[in-house]
């Protein structure tokens, strides 16, 4: 068997083909010619023919094969069949460059299978001689699997291409042997390489990587294992100049039949998520408005420095820092002032601390500062700080170009005083700040007890409800013109299973920060209400019940709506309830409060101001809101008697309310003495220990029983027994003054001093005073001047046997001292001058007495002019409504289709419709006519009998139905009603 082998030259035509064609035949060789030239080409793996004008002369099989033809099948046919029409352009244009001798090269198109399928062939086409004139010699190679791999290889070459971009990223290689850098084109694109370089000498590409992080590249890849991969940052510099953060990815790669081996590396451009990166930890790090350190920043560097402390046995100190200023602003006036606040002081903290401490803003009015242990940070470093920071906030400063003054509490913990764990010691500090009231608070065990009792009562209250641990108790509250008991209020209690009696003081405040205290202050409307209808089913004296409205509760928009369906569902009275509100409310939403109030009002609720003079009242919107009462506040009730500063406010706030037409009730009197000076000065109410403590409902209902009163000797009393006041320390000078004025009728009470004396005149109603001049501690003009402050009713005059001429007429000419006398006293001129001051304040007394009656009257004649006013206004309600109702009555009588006649008790026409002024046309004018006179007989008959029935009549020669029904007013007969219902006249409708 002979083994065929083609070589191929320069022109890819194989030699034996040649040597055929020289022949020009394809006849067997001779018989001793070793080799079959016939056999090589009908036996060679390539497609070959012969085409001589235009037609396929020869095909050896494999041609015809590639094709599915036979040989004998092809020859003599046009080979262009045998390619796809939109490649036989091309085709006709390659052999007409062949033929002009401008094309020899192979080139690459499609054929056509028997069966219609395409393949891709690689053809190369020669000029031969055959058979004594020119032809084509073509060689045909099936390349469809070669052609397949190429565009599978051209695809994932562009899939990686486009990976690269999308990801932009690219790879490189780096060949020792050369020193150079093989780059993707992935690798060209991300640093801006041209095209044609895609080989680059290697101390090129290093030239893109700037000098500092070079180095660190270059000792990646001299610490490299062979299969273990690395990665690392660095910069590169693109052709433009920019600089791109890339991810360096590397390996050591060794294929098999390598001796050393290949550097192979990706690089991706992680510029965008390293920026992005960076915009995550400042936002997760610092606070978008004022830049500082947020809490997750705070606490990671608080573990770091704790850390250091313990190993270096220092403290550490943590401070929390609320500015409630910056939360009111913001509910206030809006974000944007918030903010600029916020800024403001986080900038006046900075700048207080030093650059080592850190400065965290948590949140609206919130801070914290990390002191460093390099402060020496001991509670006393930690206080001064605190000190320093809030008298920074403290200077006045401009906001919106209006000064402000921000004021904070600073809270203290202590590391590891107070905690090592870093949140645990910034919760403390949280605890401590405001604790008690104080500015600066350090952390104490106390402190974290009371903070760990607030939750707990937190957890507690919201069980409270389902286990029914509430109740009412109820505190009179006294009119002191008479004694009697007028008004409650309704005190809320709690006995919590856990912790026995809790105070309100103690858990009201979590309930107004948890918001139970809505629900928790509808259910004490709702038991005040059916406690009031209990009490009135029962016959009691009737009292007001006065319930608290917590802020929170009167933000609610149905607030109105909700107690006044409560009022509806126990049937409680308005004029048996009120409504105690605080200051607050004048800091919120003043029109809905406004608004709600008026309502409740309106229906005969008492409003009253709670707590005044503990905030910061307008006086104008005070004066809009309609409030009945002023309670003052138990401070300034507990203080009267101290000092005539303190008795001045309360006598002005007596005043105010006094002038805005208001009452004024006294809360926490606990003493005579205060009871007396709110007497004195015209307080209308009191509630207090003095009279009563709060009650549960069963003990209050015995004290209304009882009719229990204020004794009669605390009343304000038209007349009484004139009480003379005699301050002197010498005892022989009371003996002779008391001895001189008995038999006048006075009720004589005794001092030794001037403190002594103001803790008389607290005790006793009095109206004069004589005092001696000197005495020790306090001379009498210094006590006058105090009674004139406290009491300025009463009538003084000093007695003395020293003439001091200066102090005592500055005494007179600033209205201290009434008269002055001298010692030794003539007794009958003593009796006379001190007659003569009674006479004068018993006058004072009376116009006192007139005004306070003058004033009365006018407040009635307002609140009866108010009553009028509301009363008209309901009226003139209801007047519109009735006349809206008679107009939509009129027109539905006017549109009836049934003829209605209204005819008066007198039997006058009173109105008539439409429909009846067309029965009875001939008649124009009806109403204010006899119906005698206007009305046909049939029509009057039935007048007479209005029964209501029908009955047959006639009207303009028609049948019609006729009936007649009386009209009353609540019984009062106003006349009757006469209908007429004409009949269709059915012969003339069915003529038509």
């Amino acid at each position: 068997m002979n083994s065929i082998l083609l070589l191929h030259d320069e022109t890819h035509v194989p030699r034996t083909l040649r040597a055929v064609a020289a022949e020009d035949t394809l006849a067997p060789q001779q018989p001793d010619d070793p080799l079959d030239f016939r056999q090589v080409v009908e036996e060679t793996d390539v497609g070959i023919c012969i085409i001589q004008d235009e037609l396929l002369q020869y095909v050896n099989p494999k041609y015809a094969q590639m094709h599915g033809w036979t040989a004998g099948e092809l020859v003599g046919t046009d080979p262009l069949r045998l390619v796809p029409p939109d490649a036989r352009a091309r085709i006709r244009e390659v052999r007409q460059l062949r033929n002009d001798g401008l094309h020899h090269a192979p080139y690459t198109s499609r054929s056509l299978r028997r069966d219609g399928t395409v393949f891709d062939t690689r053809v190369f086409e020669r000029n031969i001689v055959y058979r004594g004139r020119t032809a084509s010699l073509t060689t045909l190679s099936d390349t469809s699997e070669l052609a397949r791999v190429h565009r599978v290889a051209s695809w994932r070459a562009q899939m990686l291409l486009s990976t690269e971009l999308l990801c932009r990223s690219g790879s490189i290689e780096i060949v020792l042997a050369h020193a150079e850098v093989r780059l993707s084109a992935g690798a060209r694109a991300l640093l801006q390489v041209p095209p044609q370089s895609s080989q680059t000498p290697l101390r090129h590409a290093l030239r893109c990587i700037p000098r500092e992080d070079r180095a660190h590249v270059l000792l990646q890849w001299r610490r490299a294992v062979l299969g273990k991969p690395f990665e690392c940052h660095h910069r590169v510099l693109r052709a433009d100049g920019s600089e791109l953060l890339v991810l360096h990815r590397g390996t050591l790669e060794m294929s098999e039949g390598d001796t050393r081996a290949r550097p192979v590396a990706m690089l991706k451009d992680v510029t965008e998520q390293a920026s992005a990166r960076d915009r995550i930890d400042r936002l997760v790090n610092y606070h978008p408005v004022t830049g500082l350190a947020t809490r997750t920043l705070l606490l990671e560097r608080t573990a770091h420095a704790a850390e250091k402390a313990l190993r270096d046995r220092r403290s550490l100190a943590m401070l929390y820092l609320r500015v409630p200023d910056v939360d009111r602003l913001h509910t206030t006036m809006g974000l944007a002032s918030a903010d600029a606040l916020a800024t403001s002081l986080a900038a006046r903290l900075v700048a207080t601390c030093r650059s080592e401490d850190t400065v965290a803003h948590l949140g609206g009015g919130e801070f914290a500062i990390l002191l460093e242990p390099a402060l020496g940070a001991e509670e006393s470093a930690a206080l001064h700080t605190a000190t320093r920071i809030l008298a920074t906030l403290g200077a006045p400063g401009t906001l919106d170009r209006a000064e402000f003054v921000a004021e904070g509490q600073i809270g203290i913990a202590l590391l590891p005083r107070d905690g090592v764990n870093p949140a645990e010691l910034l919760d403390h500090a949280h605890t401590a700040c405001g604790q008690g009231g104080a500015r600066i608070n350090c952390f104490t065990r106390e402190v974290g007890e009371s903070a760990a009792r607030r939750n707990q009562l937190d957890a507690a209250l919201r069980r409270a409800f389902e286990r029914n641990e509430f109740t009412l108790h109820y505190q009179p509250q006294v009119d002191l013109r008479d004694g009697t008991v007028v008004a409650v209020e309704a005190l809320l209690r709690w006995h919590s299973e856990a912790f026995g009696n809790v105070s309100p003081a103690e858990f009201v405040p979590i309930a107004e920060e948890s918001g139970l205290i809505v629900p928790l202050g509808e259910w004490v409307f709702r038991t005040a209400c059916e406690q009031s209808v209990a009490w009135a089913r029962a016959g009691l004296p009737t009292v007001r019940i006065g319930v608290n409205l917590s802020p929170r509760q009167l933000e609610q928009p149905d607030i109105s709506r909700r107690l006044q369906a409560v009022m509806l569902e126990t049937g409680a009275n308005p004029a048996h309830l009120g409504i105690e509100v605080t200051e607050s409310v004048l800091m919120r939403d003043l029109e809905h409060a406004r608004r709600t109030l008026n309502e409740l009002s309106a229906i005969g609720m008492e409003i009253s101001l709670d707590d005044f003079g503990t905030g910061y009242s307008n006086l104008s919107v005070l004066r809009a809101l309609p409030f009945d009462v002023l309670k003052i506040d138990r401070s300034l009730v507990h203080d009267v008697t101290a000092s005539s500063a303190d008795v001045s406010i309360t006598r002005s706030v007596l005043m105010l309310a006094q002038g805005l037409k208001l009452k004024v009730l006294a809360e926490g009197v606990e003493t005579e003495g205060q009871l007396n000076l709110l007497i004195s000065n015209g307080c209308d109410l009191m509630q207090g220990y003095i009279f009563s403590k709060p009650l549960p409902p069963a003990q209050l209902e015995q004290l209304l029983r009882s009719g229990t009163r204020l004794p009669e000797r605390h009343l304000q009393r038209g007349t009484h027994q004139p009480t003379l006041l005699l301050v002197d320390d010498e005892d022989n000078v009371q003996v002779s003054l008391r001895r001189s004025l008995r038999g006048a009728g006075y009720q004589i009470v005794s001092a030794r001093s001037g403190p002594e004396g103001l803790a008389k005149l607290a005790e006793h109603d009095v109206d004069v005073i004589l005092s001696d001049q000197h005495m020790p501690g306090m001379t009498g003009v210094e006590f006058l001047r105090h009674a004139k402050a406290l009491y300025p009713d009463t009538v003084r005059m000093v007695l003395s046997g020293h003439t001091e001429l200066q102090s005592i007429t500055d005494a007179v000419n600033e209205g201290t001292i009434h008269k002055f006398l001298t010692k030794p006293w003539d007794d009958d001129l003593l009796r006379e001058h001190v007659a003569e001051a009674f006479r004068r304040k018993n006058l004072s007394d009376e116009n006192r007495r007139l005004s306070a009656e003058v004033s009365n009257a006018n407040l009635e004649l307002v609140q009866a002019n108010e009553r009028q006013q509301r009363m008209l206004a309901q009226q003139c309600e209801r007047l519109g409504l009735e006349e809206v109702r008679a107009l939509t009555a009129q027109d539905l009588i006017e549109n009836l289709p049934t003829a209605s006649i209204g005819i008066g008790a007198d039997g006058t026409i009173v109105f008539v419709n439409r429909q009846a002024r067309q029965l009875l046309a001939a008649s124009p004018v009806l109403v204010g006519r006899d119906a005698a006179d206007a009305l046909p007989p049939d029509w009057m008959s039935a007048w007479h009998r209005p029964d209501g029935r029908h009955r047959p009549g006639r009207v303009g020669g028609r049948s019609c139905l006729l009936s007649c029904a009386p009209m009353d007013d609540h019984g009062e007969p106003r006349g009757n009603l006469l209908s007429v219902i004409p009949m269709p006249d059915y012969d003339k409708e069915f003529a038509a």
